[in-house]
């Protein structure tokens, strides 16, 4: 006869997973594909999520990262949830294309902050890491020269005022909320007279994300963590559930990938998913370790969301 599986306990991090700005943007490929049929264009990875890409590719999304790449064919093309530099909105409208932006709309209210400080005449600094598409968006929402990007604390340390300029702040919405908080700490220490936005840019989702990492990393010898390497807000939380006393913390794309010798020896795991990684991810994981283990699952709430953004008008219920 089998021995019986050894028991594990999984604490499950609530919220986990999809957020708000996530779940519309996904939601206006796919209703522009019901609407428009296929193919419909997506500059950059719609979330940064291969599950995600690939189910939408098999409806007929064609993920592009430049729109020069599209044909003129009239079918519509969708800027992703992260927002994209003013240049790229121009150019498809100085091809006529049929452009529907699914910039999460709390990515937008940072760009709107940093439009606002530079009519203002403010110099910004824009807490985030280079490269990051947001980031690349947020930028580019202003003229060159008009954004500095201050990545960590050691560069809000070194970071230097052009001569005779008012300062002004704004963050990427995905950062890690302690990382943040000392780098704000330290710009307002440097430039006493900076400007904040009126309420954090940070997401809701991230912050709760994290808070609920928090929760569970103490009590976790290993804490999975479902997500993608190119996912900012993913790696922040295996991050935080490092510094937040997990044992250990990894991050996995799908359950498969879960290698299960990280969790022997272990008596509780943690698991959680970032805000781009689909729920059936995090389902593929417990399952993953029901193949070992018989599993003992606790649910640790410490947000209860209900935000939902509205599709752009011309996808909107007609």
């Amino acid at each position: 006869m089998a021995s019986a599986k050894p028991p594990l306990n999984l604490l499950l991090a609530g919220p986990r997973g999809f957020c708000a700005g996530v779940d519309r943007a996904i939601k206006i490929v796919e209703e522009a594909l019901k609407r428009h049929g296929a193919p419909v264009y997506v500059r950059h990875e719609i979330v940064h999520n291969r599950f995600v890409v690939e189910s939408l590719e098999k409806q007929g999304a064609v993920f592009v990262e430049e729109l020069s790449e599209i044909p003129n064919d009239g079918q519509p093309v969708v800027f992703s949830a992260h927002g994209v530099p003013k240049s790229v909105p121009a150019e498809a409208a100085q091809r006529m294309m049929f452009a529907l932006d699914a910039t999460c709309p709390l990515v937008s209210k940072v760009h709107r902050e940093a439009e606002h400080h530079h009519e203002h005449g403010r110099h910004l600094f824009l807490i985030g890491h280079a490269g990051h598409p947001e980031v690349i968006g947020t930028m580019g929402q202003l003229p060159e020269g008009a954004v500095t990007l201050v990545q960590d604390a050691a560069d809000a340390r070194s970071v230097m005022r052009p001569e005779g300029a008012t300062l002004a702040f704004t963050t990427q919405t995905t950062l890690s909320v302690d990382d943040t908080a000392e780098i704000i700490g330290i710009l307002q220490q440097r430039f006493p007279e900076i400007r904040g936005p009126a309420k954090e840019d940070i997401c809701y989702a991230t912050t709760n994300r994290q808070a609920a990492v928090k929760a569970i990393a103490a009590r976790s010898d290993l804490v999975v963590v479902v997500g993608a390497p190119n996912s900012s807000n993913s790696q922040r939380l295996r991050e935080v559930a490092e510094r937040s006393g997990a044992g250990r913390a990894v991050m996995v794309q799908r359950g498969a990938d879960l290698d299960l010798s990280l969790v022997q020896g272990c008596k509780t795991v943690g698991v959680t998913a970032g805000a781009s990684a689909p729920e059936v991810l995090v389902e593929e994981v417990i399952a993953r370790l029901r193949e070992a283990y018989s599993l003992e699952i606790e649910e640790v709430v410490v947000a209860v969301e209900q935000i939902t953004f509205r599709l752009p008008r011309g996808l909107a219920a007609q």
